[in-house]
């Protein structure tokens, strides 16, 4: 919500300065997002007088211009403006001077031969304007060396706040202002509105036949009117918040949307087909070609305002271009609804139409205000356009707004916080235009006032906004006092500053502190660290990407396909992580930067849900060094990178195994899927797919891994034993089995393992073979088996009994032949 300082002071009588101001909006809940000034920008600018200005003598297109500027004496100025001509009360830029509308700054100089000590200057080079005929003319009489930005009443700070969903109220002016004298910065004036007496009968009807969308709904006809440009003021007034004056009849529609939060609409009276404008439900497939020249299908959940010849605007999101206002407007029909928030949002949403009436209807309007609104309207168009007026025609009736609300006043300190004398308390709530009820000595009965939509509203909606509840559903809700409490303890303690109110822990009686991270996050964290720390940079990407990309990586059901994506090249959620990152080394090769080392920590999407996927990538050659060769990536660094990371996370690696089942973006002979148990997929790794590769536009091997953080176990809580050491020295035995080519070297490793296990700590894959001396069929498997000794040294028969064990255990669980 944007306003200047004089709009807000059309409002409220204050002798506060601009920073009291912007402090206490923020104090009560409307957080100050900028102020910002235009002045600033042209401080330096004076007004000025050419008391001559004559022929240059080098030039057909300059003129020399004696200027008076207010000081003793006058300064000789070249300008090539058309329009420069003695008498002629000017802008001037003194040498020096920054030109925001040129970018440049002022030096005194020659042009042609003849001095110029300064540059007389046009609104577009102040950036105030696009006028560039020539020189910005001043009125007769302007007083010469007068500050610019004064003269022209531009130094009027403009304000920017946040206004949370459930503050329609402060989408206004008025709003704004209200607030603030709640909050003792002066005084709330009145707001008087002339009522415009109807001298005939509306040749335009309502008819509604969406009263669930349009529960009220008033208009009227003036005839006779002049459209054109609006007077300065009002001009000035939207361009000061960044709107574009347009013609007068809808320059006064934006006028009070931003003034009083109320939107209005005004249709051309000639262009409405049979005289009735009816509300409606659309009709599946109709279209309407809107005022912001976009054309939309609309369909049954639409609530449009129609004529004859079909819709002419969609409520309270747009109005239809066919019968906007024009400048050969004469007669206009003035529509003030109150609509649904639920569905005007909807509306605006699935069109994605983002307007200032869409931002008030969907999060409440002033029921109340409709026909003083009206008739604010109806005076300020007869006043700029002439013309005269109807009678009002409505459809529909006011709902029923009222309501009540209880405050018990030892609640404050209990849930707010801060105790507030209840004399206090119920000045501030008056302050607000809450009125009195019924006042108890430990309580008071209050009547929320109308603008107010988000006090006392009904507690299902509390519990649940998303609930479809329309305006008359609430109307007819009955809402007990004590539900909206919560609602007035906010109004009262914010009114004395959001900053006043003492911070109080959630536990005050407990002195340890709850656990900021969920086990959750801190695996998220603790694999990041690791990641980061074996040399992998981490990436952020998006979670969706082209449904082609995606199906190199996984399934690409309908239900994870984007209806609305960003981008037509972002339809489908990812499978994987790990299809970003190939995205990431493309881009990269692209612009020749190799080798990659990328992760990213985020959501894999299936039919099943979400879950959290660790993925890393490696792509490029290696950099050469002395006596070490360039060299492509390998899938055991791949596994290394996922063990290393499972180790990280305390997962017992002895405990796991590994198959050959990868999934198709993997090389099936160099990937594998590591298990915990036979059901357990804790991640999988290995070389990339050479075809997956080719479409991704990536030349050379890449090698990856994924792990799932959500299958992994959180740690027991028990207390581990100190790690038991021993004095006595390891040693090692080595072994080659010769094994069918099927069997995996993990079923040999686990074998061995568990063959002795008090005596055996380690055992490691070293070599595998196949060719002359092996079986066709077969391969060799040689491993590594350390013995750790705990109480004395081993003999050569404990020794040769445990290998002995060793050999046997592989034999039985794999058909392994010693070789």
């Amino acid at each position: 919500m944007k306003f200047t300082l004089s709009w807000l002071r059309t409002h409220l009588d204050t002798d506060a300065s601009l920073d009291t101001i912007t402090r206490t909006l923020s104090a009560i809940g409307l957080e100050v997002e900028s102020v910002s000034n235009p002045a600033d920008r042209i401080r330096g600018f004076r007004t000025a007088r050419i008391a001559e200005a004559v022929q240059h003598p080098n030039a057909d297109r300059l003129r020399v211009c004696t200027v008076e500027t207010g000081a003793e004496a006058p300064v000789q100025v070249v300008c090539g403006a058309p329009n420069a001509r003695t008498g002629l009360h000017v802008i001037f830029a003194a040498p020096g001077t920054y030109i925001p509308g040129s970018d440049i700054t002022i030096k005194a100089g020659e042009i042609r031969g003849v001095t110029s000590a300064g540059m007389l200057c046009s609104l577009r080079e102040l950036g105030l304007g696009e006028e560039h005929d020539g020189i910005a003319e001043l009125p007769e009489g302007t007083p010469v060396g007068a500050d610019y930005a004064a003269f022209a009443h531009l130094d009027d700070p403009l304000i920017e706040i946040a206004v949370t969903p459930d503050r329609g109220d402060a989408l206004s002016v008025r709003g704004v202002a209200r607030d603030l004298a709640a909050a003792g910065l002066g005084r709330l004036k009145p707001w008087l509105h002339d009522t415009v007496e109807g001298r005939f009968d509306s040749p335009i009807e309502w008819a509604n036949d969406y009263a669930e969308a349009a529960p009220w709904v008033l208009g009227r006809t003036i005839r006779g009117v002049r459209n054109g440009p609006s007077p300065k003021w009002l001009a000035d007034r939207l361009i000061s918040v960044g709107l574009r004056p347009i013609s007068a009849l809808v320059d006064v529609t934006n006028f009070f949307t931003l003034d009083l939060g109320r939107p209005l609409h005004v249709f051309d009276a000639d262009r409405i087909a049979g005289g009735v404008l009816t509300l409606r439900p659309a009709r599946t497939g109709e279209s309407l070609a809107a005022l912001n020249g976009q054309s939309y299908t609309l369909d049954a959940a639409d609530c449009v305002i129609a004529d004859a010849s079909g819709v002419q605007s969609l409520a309270g999101v747009m109005g239809g271009s066919a019968s906007g206002a024009s400048e050969t407007t004469s007669s206009v029909f003035i529509e003030c609804a109150l609509f649904d928030p639920i569905i005007v949002a909807r509306t605006g949403r699935r069109h994605q139409i983002h307007s200032d009436a869409r931002a008030r209807f969907e999060r409440g309007i002033d029921p109340a205000l409709l026909p003083s609104a009206l008739e604010a309207a109806t005076a300020m168009i007869v006043d700029l356009c002439g013309g005269e007026a109807s009678e009002v025609v409505s459809a529909g009736e006011m709902p029923a707004w009222q309501r009540e609300a209880t405050l018990r006043f030892r609640r404050l300190a209990e849930l707010g916080g801060l105790a507030v004398d209840p004399d206090r308390a119920v000045a501030r709530l008056e302050d607000l235009g809450f009125e009195v009820a019924a006042r108890e000595e430990d309580s008071v009965r209050v009547h929320v006032p109308s603008w107010r939509n988000d006090v006392a509203i009904p507690l299902a909606l509390e519990q649940d906004p998303t609930l479809d509840v329309t305006i008359a559903q609430r109307a007819a809700t009955s809402v007990p006092a004590i539900e909206a409490e919560c609602d007035l303890i906010e109004e009262v303690l914010r009114l004395g500053g959001l900053d006043a109110i003492p911070p109080v822990s959630l536990a005050p009686d407990s002195p340890i502190p709850a656990r900021a991270f969920t086990p959750k996050q801190t695996r998220t964290a603790i694999a990041r660290r690791a990641l980061a720390s074996s040399g992998l940079v981490e990436t952020v990407g998006f979670s969706f990407l082209a449904r082609d990309i995606a199906a190199r990586f996984g399934a690409t059901p309908d239900a994870l396909r984007l209806l609305n994506p960003i981008a037509t090249d972002l339809d489908q959620m990812r499978p994987t992580p790990l299809a970003t990152l190939v995205g990431v080394a493309q881009r990269n090769a692209a612009r020749g930067i190799s080798p990659v080392a990328i992760f990213e920590i985020g959501g894999g999407f299936s039919e099943d849900g979400e879950q959290a996927i660790a993925a890393g990538l490696r792509w490029g050659m290696t950099p050469r060094g002395f006596g070490q060769p360039s060299r492509a990536p390998s899938w055991s660094e791949a596994k290394a990178d996922l063990y290393g990371l499972l180790a990280a996370l305390g997962v017992p690696l002895d405990a796991l195994n590994i198959t050959t089942d990868a999934p198709g973006h993997y090389h099936p002979g160099q990937s594998g899927v590591v298990r915990q148990g036979p059901k357990t997929v804790l991640g999988r790794f290995g070389a990339l797919h050479p075809a997956v590769l080719a479409a991704s536009g990536i030349e050379g091997a890449a090698v990856g891994f994924e792990l799932f953080l959500d299958a992994i176990a959180e740690p027991k809580r028990r207390r581990k034993a100190a790690p038991e050491l021993s004095s006595f020295q390891p040693l090692t035995r080595d072994f080659a089995f010769v094994v069918a080519r099927d069997v995996s070297a993990d079923a040999v490793l686990r074998a061995a393992r568990g063959a002795e296990r008090n005596l055996i700590t380690a055992v490691r894959l070293f070599d595998v073979y196949e060719g002359s001396h092996v079986a066709e069929g077969h391969k060799s498997l040689a491993i590594e088996v350390t013995l750790q000794p705990k109480d004395r040294s081993l003999t050569d028969t404990e020794i040769e009994a445990a290998s002995s064990k060793i050999v046997a255990a592989v034999a039985k669980a794999t058909g392994a032949v010693l070789r």
